[in-house]
């Protein structure tokens, strides 16, 4: 069998996609820390962030920034906690970035963190909707980038 998220990205293998381009693509986590937890993934497959281009770590972090802003706002988080595995823990061998909504108090300590689910498919819709929404509604860049 294949690698899982390369199914996603072909349409093989069903996910609650909230965002893509041309060259990543970013969905739900099927076992979320917290609701709006995302999965970001290079559309070609690189297991870790060595085998990664260096022409494709702008466009793909420039997409990790642009989703940490959009799940924070979708969500009503007061931050995020961006992640990658590199091999160790990396549940499947393609790279990928979790995008997780944060806020004070909510329980992560460490990294021992229990997985949920979504009460129903109709809640994991409404944030899929959400995260859509405010990535529509942030601008790709920050205005810090402009000045740099």
């Amino acid at each position: 069998m294949g690698c899982r998220f390369c199914g996603i990205i072909s349409g093989e293998a069903g996910a609650t996609i909230v965002y893509q381009d041309e060259v990543c693509i970013a969905f739900l986590d099927h076992r979320p820390l917290f609701p709006g937890h995302c999965l970001l993934v290079p559309r070609s497959h690189f297991e870790t962030l060595s085998d990664l281009p260096s022409e494709l770590v702008s466009p793909v972090f420039e997409t990790v920034q642009l989703l940490a802003r959009a799940v924070e706002t979708a969500l009503g988080a007061e931050g995020s906690f961006v992640a990658m595995n590199n091999r160790v823990s990396q549940s499947v061998p393609h790279l990928h970035v979790h995008v997780v909504p944060r806020k004070r108090r909510d329980g992560l300590k460490g990294f021992f963190w229990p997985r949920t689910k979504y009460g129903n498919e109709a809640e994991m819709l409404a944030v899929q909707e959400a995260i859509r929404t405010a990535i529509a509604e942030t601008p790709k860049t920050s205005p810090r980038s402009k000045e740099l």
